[in-house]
């Protein structure tokens, strides 16, 4: 019995004899299947052909990347807090110099991720670091390919956690997309980590929002209305979106709010 892990979109399965005949979320719309045909790795392959690498961002915060890429190519993010340490979103990957070094940065109390594609293998990381909470939201449920006792699935449009730290329910990708609101980052200015639910695009300093990112299907003006209005009341001054150097570090409260009127003004022109 083997946990495949997908290698387009790197969830990690529930064990099987054999590798499964298809991947839901790949076959899904906003994600797509490998043109050359369903693949599939584990994490023992994994941990002989990748590792994963620290930056340290700024303080009390890291991003993880899996070197080389890994199929979507998300980043983790742990944030240290006087009252725990909490990962950020998830990758495929984790071996014994991972668990070594987030050890020696204090440990993991939980684990909180943004959405289905990026679920990957959370429930090793949450057996790597003692049987810790994995927060994900009800509407996703059925996402989850593996299940698991430790994960704990949240309903409403918000949870607070340790340290200040609350999930907010923005919706948009997924119904249960969700951010990490952490107050105590940019010197207490406040930090939004944002997986792709609001994504940081490449001039760093305006984001985007779609429904599909591989496939270019955009969002409503709706739904790019409910993201903004669920972030009021909420300060931040900076944002790290799911990819490398993808961050906006100053003023990124107001660049959400330009780019969501600029995406609005695009697809429903006057």
């Amino acid at each position: 019995m083997k946990n495949f892990i997908c290698t387009t979109c790197g969830t990690q399965f529930a064990a099987t004899t054999s590798e499964p005949d298809r991947c839901p979320i790949c076959e899904d719309e906003r994600q797509y299947v490998n043109p050359a045909g369903q693949q599939w790795t584990t994490l023992d392959g994994l941990t002989r052909t990748h590792q994963n690498t620290f930056q340290k961002k700024e303080p009390n915060l890291y991003s993880i990347t899996t070197t080389p890429k890994m199929a979507i190519g998300q980043r983790a993010f742990l944030v240290q807090g006087s009252e725990g340490n909490i990962l950020w979103d998830c990758l495929s990957m984790v071996d014994d110099a991972t668990i070594d070094i987030i050890n020696g940065l204090g440990g993991l109390n939980a684990i909180a991720i943004s959405h289905p594609h990026y679920y990957s293998s959370m429930v090793e990381w949450g057996r790597a670091f003692g049987d810790i909470p994995i927060y994900l939201h009800e509407a996703d449920r059925r996402w989850a390919m593996r299940p698991d006792d430790r994960i704990h699935f949240w309903t409403g449009d918000s949870l607070s956690l340790f340290g200040s730290l609350t999930l907010l329910r923005l919706g948009g990708h997924f119904e249960g997309g969700a951010v990490l609101h952490w107050p105590g980052g940019a010197e207490g200015r406040g930090t939004l980590l944002s997986g792709d639910i609001i994504q940081v695009v490449a001039d760093r300093k305006h984001v985007s929002f779609m429904y599909s990112y591989p496939n270019y299907i955009p969002l409503s003006a709706k739904k790019i209305n409910y993201i903004v209005n669920g972030l009021k009341g909420y300060s931040y001054d900076r944002i790290y979106g799911a990819f490398q150097d993808m961050e906006i570090l100053e003023n990124a409260a107001k660049a959400v709010r330009r780019s969501a009127k600029r995406y609005i003004g695009q697809i429903n022109p006057t």
